[in-house]
């Protein structure tokens, strides 16, 4: 008899994710059959995106997610016992799957093990295509992050740096700007203190060429006046709109379609606006290559990866966590959750960025 715990959807989320969305459920899985191999989850990746993704399908099914997990029983030849492999069996403590259900993982080397779920996985190749194969940045451009703290824009700030370009960034509180500001940004303002199109005038006098944009919304339409003419933007999220009902009730619609642009600057500026899936634009050969140059930067520049921080109770610096995998009595939900609510209120996460 194999026991597990999982995390399932009891309804779908009204506004801010609230503790009673979620319900943690034992469970018996079936013995292995030939084929089969059971895994142990050991990082549950949080990411924002998941709170759009949800729909009335996944009510009373496993909350979504992707995990690197250990086998730890195996009846295919091919994942012995030990073999660590990512996937996306969701918020779930034990899963049964077939070697189809599972994702190549990357080299990691010397890397931390969570590293597949941040820098050298979805995070780290969002930030890594968006910037160089949408905004396509030269040496000597201004590039402009919002959401700048998180595990997409801090790794896009970097990025840039490394190709000589001027970055400023954006984030909601003073702690998350100084972090930036260690990572090597230009600038990096508290957008709550500031009055956005002043700090753009001061700090981006002769326009922005590329705007990586993680929040829509009224952000973005103040930065898009700024922009030069054929200026790149890189459409990765709009978490202004997450916790309201405008992007669910447009559910066939691209963030392309909901994103705010002015007439005006489109018919002046001619920007090159795109959106795009990381995990669809992309072939398997590109990401083994994204991952191999995202390592050496790693290895060459990146600040301090290898420090990975541990946090009890409190973190304020990223949207995006990795959960060490604990089910434990009293482990509240909020513990998992709290990223989509975008007020981190943790107990045992990894950082999924380099800090």
């Amino acid at each position: 008899m194999i026991r597990s715990k999982c995390w399932k959807v009891k309804k779908m989320f009204d506004g801010i994710p609230k503790d009673d969305d979620l319900e943690l459920v034992d469970e018996i899985l079936p013995d292995l059959k030939d084929g089969e191999m059971l895994i142990e989850a050991l990082y549950l990746s949080v990411d924002p995106y998941m709170r759009i993704v949800l729909t009335e399908s996944h009510i009373g099914g496993t909350m979504i997610g992707e995990q690197i997990s250990r086998v730890v029983d195996s009846r295919d030849e091919h994942y012995p016992v030990g073999t660590f492999v990512r996937n996306f069996a969701g918020w779930r403590h034990k899963t049964i799957i077939k070697h189809e259900n599972t994702r190549r993982m990357p080299d990691l080397g010397d890397l931390p093990l969570s590293t597949a779920l941040g820098v050298m996985g979805m995070p780290g190749l969002t930030a890594y295509f968006g910037l160089l194969e949408i905004c396509k940045p030269k040496k000597g451009e201004v590039v402009v992050i919002n959401g700048a703290a998180g595990a997409i824009g801090s790794v896009v700030g970097q990025i840039a740096k490394i190709k000589g370009c001027k970055v400023i960034g954006f984030a909601g509180d003073d702690e998350k700007c100084k972090w930036m500001k260690d990572l090597g940004f230009d600038f990096a303002y508290n957008y709550k203190k500031v009055i956005l199109d002043d700090v753009l005038k001061k700090s981006a006098p002769d326009g922005i060429d590329c705007f990586f944009d993680n929040v829509g919304g009224d952000f973005s339409v103040t930065v898009l006046q700024h922009m030069n003419s054929l200026g790149r933007v890189s459409i990765c999220g709009i978490i202004s709109l997450y916790n309201t009902n405008q992007v669910h009730s447009r559910p066939n619609e691209q963030p392309k379609d909901l994103y705010p642009i002015p007439s005006t600057v489109m018919d002046s500026k001619q920007l090159i606006i795109n959106t795009y899936d990381v995990n669809k634009k992309w072939s398997d050969e590109q990401w083994k290559e994204g991952e191999k140059q995202i390592a050496e930067w790693i290895r060459e520049k990146f600040k301090c990866l290898r420090d990975v921080i541990l946090c009890l109770f409190t973190t304020s610096y990223v949207t995006s966590l990795l959960s060490l995998f604990a089910f434990r009595p009293g482990l509240s939900r909020v513990c998992l959750f709290s990223v989509l609510v975008f007020n981190v209120l943790c107990i045992r996460v990894l950082f999924s960025v380099i800090s």
